[in-house]
């Protein structure tokens, strides 16, 4: 049933996609160039670019890959309805793997190859409960949302949301976190502190699936976080554009707590950007949000071929090692005992098993649209 509401909504929008018109089918069967399109920060197109794409090609020098790069994500709209209209039409998308946000809304509404172990073998190393939670997608790294403080001034960093509240209202001006809409480390603690007040059911329903009907029960987190304004950073109401501002401010001393991705903060402390005493530490009840990032199929790509050998590359312990050490610091999604104990040690001290989901892409951004209209300024 959801997924046909899914597909229904989504079939509108490719209407609307027909007229800008959808890629001509590829003129032979399997194309040795594979089209990958991200959607995310700078620092995924580099790992891509610069890391994973060049280690690929050394593997498999006979293909060769192509990549679209969207930042933050403005154009998923546009290409969830292309993708769509393209399934319709049984066209070619013009791509062939996706890395984005909007991957699970595109596995919600059937639009993805599922993968399986018999064509896609390096599956079967990933946890069973991150591959559920991306309704198709292709869990390739993990992060998650840290709260970061200044050692030098804050000896016991708070544990749960709740002291991380209390602590907030009792040092004015000293915590920050970014607009919801320019990254995801802001993102995480308005969910955070929305799902507060949300049963376990709720909070279920919102990260499976489109669930507008519960959104009205977001009113006491999103009155918390406005009453929030006067004791953040700035104390007026206005916020960090992005995650990197967030940093910028932890680093130069303009606030002694803030949420961060992890991974961000451990490229930050290896580039030395980070001074040595901001920590980072995890909060619970409930804890900031964090899990995989997606890699999704289209159904209706003419070189599955390709992009499940990438993907498949992508889940091998030589690219998950890269994921792991090299400059994105990321998770990896495969057991730590078939990686490098070297790149491992990083981990000490965070749980990276058991990390809580963020809601499904549609819910996200009308949760990000509702903390733009009743938080900021008021």
């Amino acid at each position: 049933m959801l997924k046909k509401r899914i597909m229904q909504s989504l079939a509108l929008a490719a209407i609307a996609a027909l007229g800008v018109g959808v890629s001509a089918p590829a003129s032979h069967a399997v194309s040795q160039t594979i089209q990958v399109y991200i959607s995310a920060d700078t620092n995924i197109q580099d790992l891509w670019n610069k890391t994973l794409i060049p280690a690929f090609k050394a593997a498999y020098p006979d293909y060769d890959v192509n990549v679209t790069f969207d930042l933050h994500g403005t154009h998923d709209a546009q290409e969830t309805a292309k993708i769509t209209a393209a399934s319709v039409l049984h066209k070619n998308p013009g791509v062939d793997l996706i890395d984005g946000g909007f991957v699970t809304t595109l596995g919600a509404a059937g639009l993805l190859y599922h993968p399986n172990p018999g064509l896609l073998p390096n599956i079967a190393n990933v946890n069973k409960a991150v591959l559920k939670a991306g309704l198709g997608g292709i869990p390739y790294r993990a992060s998650s949302v840290l709260l970061a403080y200044n050692s030098k001034n804050v000896a016991t960093p708070p544990a749960t949301l709740d002291d991380l509240l209390t602590w907030i209202k009792a040092h004015p001006g000293k915590f920050t976190y970014n607009a919801p809409n320019g990254g995801g480390s802001g993102y995480s603690f308005v969910q955070t502190v929305v799902d507060k007040y949300l049963s376990d059911a709720d909070r279920t329903a919102l990260v499976a699936g489109a669930a507008p009907s519960l959104e009205s029960k977001w009113a006491q987190g999103l009155e918390t976080l406005r009453q929030l304004n006067k004791f953040t950073y700035g104390q007026n109401g206005t916020y960090p554009a992005n995650n990197a501002e967030t940093l910028t401010d932890l680093a130069t001393g303009l606030v002694d707590m803030g949420t961060v991705w992890s991974d961000q903060f451990a490229s930050a402390l290896k580039a030395g950007t980070m001074p040595a005493n901001i920590k980072v530490t995890q909060i619970s009840n409930p804890s900031l949000t964090g899990g995989a990032s997606y890699l999704g199929i289209p159904n209706s790509s003419t070189n599955k071929v390709g992009a499940r050998l990438l993907a498949n590359w992508v889940l091998s312990p030589a690219a998950q090692n890269l994921i792991v050490s090299g400059t994105l610091n990321g998770f990896p999604v495969i057991p730590l005992s078939m990686l490098d104990p070297k790149a491992t040690v990083a981990f000490t001290g965070v749980d990276i098993q058991h990390l809580r989901a963020g809601y499904i892409s549609a819910n996200a951004n009308d949760l990000k649209s509702a903390w733009a209209s009743a938080v900021p300024g008021k």
